[in-house]
């Protein structure tokens, strides 16, 4: 998943190595979700880098996931090896809060509170 420009910060400076060490040396180039996303897998995701996926068929980029969402924690138990279904719907309920947070900023900016 690309990184927004204004969380860019947040990673360490060695991220792409980081990343490029979990998805590659210890996943060997496979989705390493059994069940982390909420869909069922029947064991560990099937997915393999570069191939295609085996639900959607599309080709596979496996990405590397927070699992506490804090870029800035990139200890080996908070990161997991995954294709970007399984990555998104890991995500989906932090990035369903984090839409409804902006979109609340959007419609109170520059509103005199009440009280």
């Amino acid at each position: 998943m690309p990184i927004r420009p204004e969380n860019k910060h947040r990673y360490p400076a060695d991220w792409p190595e980081i990343s490029q060490r979990i998805r590659f040396e210890r996943a060997a180039g496979r989705c390493e979700c059994v069940g982390q996303c909420r869909r069922e897998h029947g064991g560990r995701c099937g997915a393999e880098h570069d191939k295609p996926h085996p639900v959607t068929g599309k080709r596979v980029i496996l990405t590397t996931a927070h699992l506490n969402h804090t870029p800035e924690d990139c200890r080996e138990e908070n990161l997991l090896a995954a294709c970007q279904p399984c990555h998104l719907a890991y995500d989906a309920a932090h990035h369903a809060a984090t839409a409804a947070r902006t979109r609340e900023v959007r419609r109170t900016a520059g509103m005199t509170p009440l009280f």
